[in-house]
């Protein structure tokens, strides 16, 4: 019998030769020790789904992490509760039916800007549940798959993060982002594919089908059924059902509002307008409440895909105090996410109030919802992370101006650290403890830069004689002032001499 491993190894050098080194092959499971099965087990993970959750827990779960949305937190909480529920209580029937035929499952479209917690909020339900959880691009698919790939390949990365537990797979949720980008309305630019038949393909899937896990378009998984039927002269066909599978879908729907206000027969009234003439994001949000499947058929959606699709909710923009409420929730990801980076070198990292405050407003002028707190975040203390653990610096405070202008409240931290190393190493020496004021430690801080040294390498030489001369002079404790680095020598010398001209 040829060795799975031997065909693998040609096959992919035989693809490499013909397309070049960036093929990759898939592994192909190796057989059992015993020449039988699909390939190796591994032991089996046991999950358990949370069908008990009730709809109040659930959102009291989400309040925890995510502030605003209260009114779609309570969507979400409340019909994917009940979606696992009806789950439950079709698993625990026992007069054989099977559900209603024709039962239309709690589908979601999350309306809303980018960064006010689309994705965040259905990981957490995920997470909360214990079901896996992929996300999809809509833009990414087309109708025949050349894009990025087919849609079914969602319903198989599934499978994946469920461990290749095909039954937990079954009650996963699979979230699709810029959903707004497959309709065929002339209000949304989008990629050059048929949109249509990208809706046709989901609705599918969102109705109940069956997938099969080796995808056509998978060389790896092709080479295994081959192999297969070689060993057994049949091959087994894998397949998940997409019945209870959850589908929730978002985008941002930009330009929906003037089909609403056309079917409202309003125009502009009662959605005014900024000084720049775009739409007030909160106002835009007003109008997107009153949306209607009518809106969505306008909009380019066909009817089947959103009968499929029917509870709608929208996710309000976020203000600056709500980025900043973000950032004081003792759970934000942005916050202990920075906090874990520093601490990873040994460095404790600490936030000022009115840092966050200042954190959260340039955030909101991003436009760009939450996300633009990591933006802000990182633009503040990348240099810190690459600069302080080879300075040995283990604790950092974030302040107001260390977010207004990172560069000069480091080169000022450097400085600090600097002359505190020449103080600790002088009162080690000396017993003498030694301190600079501000006017004195920013002379220091010039003079070095300009030398191209550090300002403990240029005390060093400046006070070289300022141990033992203090030492003379009687002195614990010395403050270095700015008017004596004119010439440090000199004025030590000047006092030597007043010291000893009193005694005489």
């Amino acid at each position: 019998m040829l060795n799975p491993a031997d065909i693998q190894r040609d096959f992919k050098e035989f693809l490499e030769k013909k397309y070049g080194a960036q093929v990759s092959v898939t592994d192909i499971p190796q057989p059992a020790a015993d020449g039988g099965g699909e390939g190796i087990e591994t032991e089996r993970k046991v999950h358990r789904i949370d069908f008990d959750l009730k709809p109040e827990e659930l959102e009291a779960y989400l309040d925890e992490y995510v502030v605003q949305q209260r009114e779609a937190k309570e969507v979400l909480a409340t019909k994917i509760c009940t979606h696992f529920h009806r789950m439950r209580l079709d698993r625990e029937s026992d007069d054989g039916e099977e559900g209603l035929v024709g039962g239309i499952k709690n589908n979601i479209i999350l309306v809303g800007p980018t960064g006010v917690g689309k994705t965040y909020l259905i990981k957490l339900i995920a997470r909360r549940i214990g079901v896996p959880f992929v996300k999809g691009d809509a833009t990414k698919f087309s109708e025949t798959g050349y894009v990025g790939g087919d849609v079914e390949d969602l319903v198989r990365d599934l499978v994946r993060e469920a461990g290749g537990d095909i039954e937990l797979a079954q009650y996963g949720i699979i979230y699709i982002d810029e959903i707004d980008k497959i309709a065929a309305s002339g209000t949304v630019v989008g990629p050059d594919v048929s949109r249509t038949g990208v809706q046709r393909n989901l609705l599918k899937l969102m109705e109940e089908t069956e997938v099969d896990l080796k995808a056509p378009h998978d060389l790896a998984s092709q080479m295994e059924s081959l192999m297969q039927i070689q060993r057994t002269g049949k091959v087994e066909r894998k397949r998940i059902n997409t019945r209870n599978i959850l589908f929730i879908v978002s985008g941002a729907f930009a330009g929906v509002e003037e089909i609403i206000r056309r079917r409202l027969n309003r125009g502009a009234m009662g959605f005014a307008s900024g000084n720049d003439g775009r739409e007030r994001p909160r106002e835009r949000t007003a109008a997107l409440r009153r949306m209607r499947t009518e809106d969505l058929l306008e909009y380019g959606f066909e009817s089947e895909f959103i009968g499929r699709l029917p509870i709608v909710t929208v996710l309000n923009p976020l203000d600056a105090g709500d980025l900043y409420a973000i950032l004081k929730n003792p759970k934000s990801s942005v916050i202990t996410s920075k906090k874990r980076d520093f601490k990873a070198y040994g460095i404790e990292l600490a936030f000022e109030d009115e840092a966050l405050k200042k954190m959260a407003r340039l955030a909101h002028e991003e436009k760009t919802g939450a996300r633009g707190l990591v933006s802000v975040c990182e633009r503040a203390l990348l240099k810190f992370e690459k600069k302080l653990p080879s300075t040995g610096i283990n604790r950092l405070v974030v302040t107001e101006a260390v977010v207004e202008d990172p560069e000069a409240e480091l080169r000022k931290l450097l400085v600090l650290n600097a002359l505190r190393r020449y103080r600790e190493s002088f009162f080690n020496t000396y017993r003498i403890a030694l301190d600079f004021d501000d006017e004195a430690a920013a002379v220091l801080a010039q003079r070095s830069e300009a030398l191209g040294t550090t300002p403990d390498a240029l005390c060093q030489e400046q006070f070289a004689e300022y141990g033992h001369g203090l030492k003379l002079l009687g002195k614990e404790q010395f403050t270095v002032r700015a008017a004596m680095l004119q010439d440090p020598k000199t004025y030590l010398n000047e006092l030597i001499k007043a010291h000893y001209s009193k005694e005489k």
